[in-house]
């Protein structure tokens, strides 16, 4: 994908003095270099780098204040920075500015196993917290895939593999501490399990993206450890048996942890990336959590479930290693399809619609995919309706790249006119921004931007995000 010649003419004057400024109040942890600008002026997304002008290293909240009011003063654009895992262009520089990196803010500020709570700065990843509080028999279940910063999955308002079961970013936020765009310090909420005091602000900066606020510090639900946890796959004859069983499953009712969609391309590919003998057809992943006689229980129905759709004899996955194995493939699904075509360019894509719109919508999605010119796989959560799309793409074909953006538009165009989302955890970005009038009408949209400007009066907060114009 070429940058429209837009983003060329957008990038605003840095004043004189500013970055010699940022030198001396940051010494080495402020870079001009070009390969640390171009480092954090690209992500996973199909668009070309659009560099900062610098990057700063902040390890504080008080330093993340530093550096907003100093870009207040002089309306040069902040873009926060976790570990660049962004698929929809969240962190490219489009108006230039700085780049203000979080990941040396990586440490557990507290936790409160009494209160299944606990306090992180934004660097911290998923991995890194379950990692050190595995001693409290407690875990953060909301798992993305890539190991994503807690900062940005909540400006994001990520989810993930057991969404279905525990709830998203949306739910599972408490508190913030959030930098304005002037630089003051603001807590969105204490710990209380719930409160009915004023504006939700924690509910407003969440997937905000970075263009309201910087977080820098996030409170998080925290879950207990299952007792019993065993996974299995199930392959099925068609892409719509599949999907059916999903549907069938969530409207019995039965609480599962994880129930993930993978096509036969994408099967095909991960067999190959990560040395497994999975059957190449259509296949759900599934995950039980609870008491040994629950997880049985959960077991037996979704298993009565997939044989009424066609679906083949479960295939076991009981020992901790082999579930492991198992879900890290899935997780590298994206990489294992990049594999497919040597040398591609990938753009990916991702939906959500009513769990009863569900099969529809995929079915519709896989037929024009068919169709194009280009290799794709689709794996999906698709326990709440989302579904991930990967469209594999000679980088030197223009013709391809416009024949996905095309398939891209008729996919969200669907989506929304089933009662769906541009996108259920990707985010907007600059990807997906030109369907947000689509999806919230106009009105909605213009309350948007008014709050926008409320919060970031000179637009210096990520700006060219979420909002077209912005």
């Amino acid at each position: 994908m070429n940058a429209p010649d837009l983003f060329n003419t957008l990038r605003r004057a840095i004043p004189a003095g500013f970055l010699e400024a940022l030198a001396e109040q940051f010494g080495e942890r402020f870079s001009t270099a070009h390969a640390v600008r171009e480092h954090h002026g690209r992500d996973e997304s199909p668009y070309p780098p659009m560099l900062p002008d610098g990057v700063v290293f902040a390890n504080s909240t008080e330093e993340v204040a530093w550096v907003a009011r100093h870009c207040h003063s002089h309306k040069v654009p902040l873009i926060p920075y976790g570990v660049g895992s962004s698929l929809e262009g969240h962190l490219l520089a489009v108006q230039g500015g700085i780049s203000l990196d979080l990941s040396g803010m990586n440490q557990l500020v507290s936790v409160n196993p009494e209160d299944f709570t606990a306090t992180v700065q934004a660097g911290v990843t998923r991995k890194q917290l379950n990692e050190e509080i595995r001693n409290t028999g407690l875990f953060f279940p909301i798992d993305p895939g890539a190991d994503a910063s807690l900062g940005g999955m909540a400006a994001t308002r990520a989810s993930g593999t057991n969404a279905v079961r525990y709830g998203t970013m949306r739910e599972n936020v408490m508190s913030l501490k959030v930098v304005t765009a002037d630089g003051r310090v603001i807590e969105t909420a204490n710990r209380a399990r719930k409160s009915a005091a004023g504006y939700d602000l924690t509910r407003i900066f969440v997937g905000s993206e970075g263009t309201l606020g910087i977080i820098t510090e996030v409170t998080i639900r925290l879950y207990p450890q299952p007792e019993a946890i065993s996974a299995a796959i199930c392959n099925f004859p068609t892409l719509q048996a599949a999907v059916q069983s999903v549907i069938e499953i969530i409207q019995m009712g039965v609480p599962v942890a994880r129930v993930e969609f993978m096509d036969a391309w994408a099967v095909k590919a991960t067999n190959a990336y990560s040395k497994l003998t999975l059957t190449e057809s259509p296949l759900l992943l599934f995950e039980f959590h609870g008491s040994p006689a629950g997880v049985k229980e959960q077991a037996e129905i979704v298993q009565s479930i997939t044989h009424d759709n066609g679906g083949m004899d479960f295939e076991w996955a009981e020992q901790p290693e082999d579930r492991s194995r198992l879900w890290t493939a899935r997780h590298n699904a994206y990489f294992a399809g990049l594999q497919l075509r040597p040398g591609c360019r990938s753009s990916t894509t991702d939906v959500c619609v009513p769990i009863s719109r569900l099969a529809e919508c995929v079915s519709e999605t896989a037929a024009e995919l068919n169709e194009a010119s280009f290799p794709y796989t689709i794996v999906g959560h698709v326990g709440d309706g989302n579904f991930h799309v990967l469209m594999l793409l000679d980088p030197d074909n223009p013709a391809e790249w416009t024949e996905s953006e095309q398939l891209n538009r008729r996919l969200v165009e669907r989506a929304i006119r089933m009662q769906g989302t541009c996108t259920g955890e990707h985010g907007v970005g600059l990807h997906k921004m030109e369907f947000m009038q689509a999806e919230h009408g106009q009105d909605a949209l213009d309350l948007m931007s008014s709050l926008k400007l409320a919060f970031d009066p000179h637009n210096i907060l990520n700006p060219g995000k979420i909002i077209p114009q912005a």
